[in-house]
C-alpha cells in the first residue's frame, strides 16, 4: 500500500484564488489590504520564510512590506515600532517573524500587536477566543491550515481518534483544541502526546489521524502508525547532509518513506503544511481588512 498524498501546494492554490478574489473586492471599495512583517536579525531561515510570504501576498493582491530591525534591537524600540503599525489604518495585519533574538520575550512582543491585527493568532485574546470557541478571533495559521488540509483532502474527522504529538503553543495545543471542537471538519476524540509520553507507539497506533508537531527529525516511523491512518507532518528540522552544497537539508518529524508504505494518506514535507500556513495567513489578513470596514 502507498498512501495518498495530501498535496498542500494544490490545496493552498485553491485558497490563494479565493484570496485574490477577496482582495479584488476590497480594492473596488477603495481598501488595499496591508500586511507588515517584522523581522529582527538576519536568520537565514527567517529571511527565506518572509520572502516566500511576501511573494504569495503580492500574488493575492495584498500590499506587504518587511520591517527589518537589527539583532541588537531593544524591547522598547521594537514595541514602539509595533505601536506605530497598530495605529496605522493602512496596516491590517502584523506578523512578528520567529524566532526572535533570545533577549526579546516572545510573550511581551506578540501581546503588543492589536488582537484585530494579530493575523498570526498568537495574541492571548485570540488564543482565549480559540479556547472558548469564539469565532471572532483569528486562528493560528498552521493549526487552521491543517484543518483545511483535512477538509480539502476529504478526510472524515467526525468521531475519529486524533493524536497530536507535540504540546507547543504554536501548533500542538491549539490544534488539539480545534480538532476537539463540535463542528464540521473536527469533532474528534483527541490525545495530546509528546516526546516524554511513556510507550508512545502504543498511543500513536490508536490514531486515525496522527499529527507530528514535536520538532524532532524523522521521529515518527511506521512503528508509530496504524495501517490506513492519515498522517500530517508539521516539523521543519535541519539535519547535516554532506552531499548538499549548504551542508544540511530540511526534513520533517515523520520518516516519510517508511510511513508512506503503511498510512492511508500523508502530507509531503516540504509541500504539505507549509504552503497552507501561508495561505491561512493571507486569509486572516483579508479578514482583518474586511472587518475594518464593517
Amino acid at each position: 500500500m502507498s498512501a495518498r498524498i495530501l498535496d498542500g501546494e494544490s490545496f493552498a492554490a485553491q485558497i490563494h484564488r479565493e484570496a485574490a478574489a477577496r482582495a479584488t473586492a476590497l480594492t473596488r471599495k477603495g481598501i488595499i489590504p496591508g500586511l507588515v512583517f517584522i523581522r529582527v536579525g538576519e536568520d537565514p531561515a527567517s529571511r527565506a520564510y518572509v520572502s516566500r510570504k511576501e511573494t504569495r501576498a503580492k500574488e493575492a493582491g495584498i500590499s506587504s512590506r518587511t520591517l527589518v530591525m537589527p539583532e541588537s534591537t531593544s524591547l522598547p524600540v521594537l514595541l514602539k515600532e509595533i505601536d506605530l503599525l497598530n495605529a496605522d489604518p493602512k496596516v491590517h495585519g502584523i506578523l512578528i517573524q520567529s524566532p526572535l533574538p533570545s533577549p526579546l520575550p516572545n510573550d511581551v512582543v506578540y501581546s503588543r500587536v492589536l488582537p484585530s491585527k494579530d493575523v498570526d493568532g498568537f495574541h492571548p485574546v485570540n488564543f482565549g477566543k480559540l479556547l472558548l470557541g469564539d469565532e471572532s478571533g483569528f486562528l493560528p495559521c498552521t493549526p487552521a491550515g491543517i484543518l483545511e488540509i483535512l477538509r480539502l483532502g476529504g478526510i472524515n474527522t467526525r468521531g475519529k481518534h486524533a493524536v497530536v504529538v507535540g504540546r507547543g503553543q504554536i501548533v500542538g495545543r491549539p490544534l488539539a483544541v480545534l480538532l476537539a471542537r463540535k463542528s464540521p471538519g473536527a469533532d474528534c476524540t483527541v490525545t495530546l502526546a509528546h516526546s516524554s509520553t511513556p510507550d508512545l507507539p502504543s498511543i500513536t497506533k490508536q490514531a486515525d489521524i496522527l499529527i507530528g508537531a514535536l520538532g524532532r527529525p524523522l521521529f515518527l516511523t511506521k512503528e508509530h502508525v496504524k495501517p490506513g491512518a492519515t498522517v500530517i507532518d508539521v516539523g521543519v528540522n535541519r539535519i547535516s547532509d554532506s552531499t548538499n552544497p549548504r551542508g544540511y537539508r530540511l526534513v520533517g518529524d515523520v520518516d516519510f518513506p517508511s510511513v508512506q508504505s503503511i498510512a492511508g494518506a500523508i502530507t509531503p514535507n516540504p509541500g504539505g503544511v507549509g504552503p497552507m500556513t501561508i495561505a491561512l495567513l493571507l486569509s486572516n489578513t483579508l479578514r482583518a481588512a474586511e472587518d475594518a470596514i464593517r
